[in-house]
């Protein structure tokens, strides 16, 4: 078995490649992050700013802040949708019967 078809030095190839590429895409996105804001600082006009909704948070019942926290972090984690685009109107807790 040659040196060259190992797989010591066919991982190795993979990692070294693997590095090369991972620094080639930061540098990449670090490039497109720079660009960005002067493109659409030109593309946009200005911005208005929006007020933010008049409810302060979701009315809860019968439960704590720190129960209805872990409630609205479970539906983000489970929904796949990030906690700050969820609306929660209001979070009840529920008896047992």
């Amino acid at each position: 078995m040659s040196f060259f078809t190992s797989p010591a030095f066919l991982l190795a190839v993979i990692f070294v490649v693997a590095v090369v590429y991972s620094l080639y895409a930061k540098i990449r996105d670090s490039k497109a992050a720079a660009q960005a804001p002067a493109e659409q600082q030109k593309a946009q006009p200005e911005a208005k700013p929006v007020a933010a909704p008049a409810s302060a948070g979701p009315e809860i019942v019968g439960a704590d802040d720190k129960t209805a926290a872990v409630i609205m972090a479970l539906v983000s984690h489970k929904s796949g949708i990030p906690l700050n685009r969820l609306s929660f109107k209001s979070i009840r807790l529920m008896e047992d019967k």
